[in-house]
């Protein structure tokens, strides 16, 4: 199955959340923080939101940091998923 999303929304895949601290102590399940970073799976057309003309700043296989508590989660095949605006995307990861 494939998403499509609309407007000014993205599919993201979230990065799994650190199991270990840097000096190598196991985090248990209920201490580790939900992590920020994914990547853009989908992206919606933009177009005129709101009176608005919204143009799409990411793209498919961005790696992106995204707001805390935005977006919907949702399971698909398997794998979780978010989805939000794109203003809640607060920075594109460059290599």
């Amino acid at each position: 199955m494939k998403i499509r999303p609309i407007f000014d929304r993205v599919v993201l895949l979230p990065k799994e959340a650190e199991k270990e601290t840097k000096s190598g102590i196991i985090l248990p399940t209920a201490s580790q923080e939900k992590s920020q970073l994914a990547t853009v799976v989908a992206v919606g057309p933009g177009g005129n939101i709101d009176g608005e003309d919204v143009k799409m700043q990411v793209k498919v296989g961005d790696e992106v940091l995204y707001a805390k508590y935005s977006g919907t989660e949702f399971s698909l095949d398997g794998k979780k998923y978010i989805v939000i605006k794109q203003t809640d995307i607060l920075a594109v990861l460059e290599k």
